[in-house]
C-alpha cells in the first residue's frame, strides 16, 4: 500500500474504525457477553457498541493491542503501514516525527504492534528440509588497546569477543527451505547459566519442526544431539564452517538462515542501534513476521487480525 492509497482508503478516523470492524467481524458484530449477532448497535461513541439482547455495552477494541488507547485509529493504522513498508523497521524517534505524537506514545505503539506480530502459532509447521543456525546480538567488539592488557579495558570493562564465547545474547533461527518461513528465538541462559546446550537447541527445534524433518546446521557441538536416536527421527547434515566449508553440495548449506541474520544485523545497527535483552524477542519477532509475509499482499489485514486476543 502506498501513501496515496492509504490516504484514499482511510480519509478519516471513522473510516479506519469501520475497516477494523470489517476485518475482525466481517461486518457481522458479535456480542462477547452473550454471543448474539442480532440486536447489536453502534453508539454515538465511536468505539462502543450495545447489545439489546443482554443489555451490555462492549468495545470491539477491548481485547486488542488498541485497548485503552486514546490515539486516533488512523494514526495507529498509519504506524502499521510505515512498519510494514520498511524492510528493516522504524525507530521510536522516527515514528514520533512521522505521527506528531510524543515519544512515549510512539514507543508504546511500536511495542503493541510488535506484540501483534508475534501473536501466531507456529508449532509443528516446518517440515521436509530446514536450516538452523545461531547469531549473537550486541555491540561490536572493542578494539584492543596495545598499552593495556589484551582482556582488560578502562572502567573495568572487558574486551568483547565475536561469535561463540561472547557475552552477547544468542538467537537461534530455523528457516524452512521451501517456503522461506523463519522462526527465531532468543536463547537465554538456563538455571545453570549455560547457553546453547544440546537440550536447549533440541527443544527449540521440536517446537516448530515435524518428525523426520531433514535439518542442516554448521559444525557446532551443540547440534550433535541431532545425530543421536530420538523420538523425532530427525535427519541431520552439517557444513564445516570452521574449515571454510560453506556448502557440502546437494543443497547442504545454511546460506538461507545466514541471509536472515544479515537483515537482523542491519535492523540492529542501522535502525535501532541497541536491543535490550528484555524486549529483544519482540524485535526478532518483528523481523520474522516481515520475512514470513514478504509476499503477502494482505499483510495489513493479517496484522489487524493478529492484533486481537490480548
Amino acid at each position: 500500500m502506498t501513501f496515496f492509497e492509504f490516504n484514499k482508503k482511510f480519509p478519516t478516523e471513522q473510516s479506519a474504525i469501520n475497516y477494523f470492524y470489517q476485518v475482525r467481524y466481517n461486518n457481522i458484530l458479535t456480542c462477547p457477553h452473550c454471543g448474539a449477532k442480532i440486536n447489536l448497535y453502534r453508539t454515538a461513541r465511536k468505539k462502543v457498541c450495545i447489545c439489546h439482547s443482554c443489555n451490555n455495552t462492549f468495545s470491539p477494541f477491548s481485547d486488542t493491542i488498541f485497548r485503552k488507547s486514546k490515539t486516533d485509529m488512523r494514526l495507529w493504522f498509519y504506524a502499521i503501514h510505515l512498519i510494514l513498508n520498511d524492510k528493516k523497521g522504524i525507530s521510536g524517534c522516527q515514528l514520533q516525527r512521522e505521527l506528531g505524537v510524543t515519544y512515549k506514545t510512539a514507543w508504546r505503539m511500536l511495542k503493541q504492534i510488535r506484540e501483534a506480530m508475534s501473536n501466531i502459532n507456529m508449532r509443528k509447521t516446518f517440515e521436509i528440509f530446514v536450516e538452523i543456525d545461531e547469531t549473537y546480538i550486541g555491540g561490536k567488539p572493542r578494539k584492543e588497546n596495545k598499552k593495556l592488557d589484551a582482556n582488560n579495558l578502562p572502567d573495568g570493562k572487558t574486551k568483547s569477543k565475536r561469535g561463540r564465547g561472547t557475552n552477547k545474547t544468542p538467537v537461534i533461527g530455523i528457516i524452512e527451505r521451501s517456503s522461506k518461513k523463519v522462526y527465531a528465538k532468543v536463547a537465554l541462559p538456563n538455571k545453570e547459566g549455560k547457553k546453547l546446550t544440546g537440550k536447549q537447541l533440541l527443544s527449540i527445534i521440536d517446537e516448530v519442526c515435524k518428525d523426520e524433518t531433514t535439518i542442516v546446521s554448521d559444525d557446532f557441538s551443540g547440534y550433535k544431539i541431532l545425530d543421536k536416536k530420538t523420538k523425532n527421527n530427525f535427519f541431520h547434515f552439517t557444513v564445516n564452517h570452521s574449515q571454510g566449508q560453506y556448502s557440502a553440495g546437494n543443497g547442504i548449506h545454511t546460506n538461507s538462515i545466514e541471509s536472515f541474520w544479515s537483515l537482523i544485523k542491519r535492523q540492529h545497527t542501522g535502525t535501532h542501534h541497541h536491543y535490550s535483552v528484555k524486549y529483544m524477542q519482540n524485535y526478532i519477532n518483528e523481523m520474522s513476521f516481515r520475512q514470513n509475509n514478504r509476499k503477502n499482499q494482505s499483510v495489513f489485514d493479517k496484522l489487524l487480525k493478529q492484533s486481537v486476543g490480548f
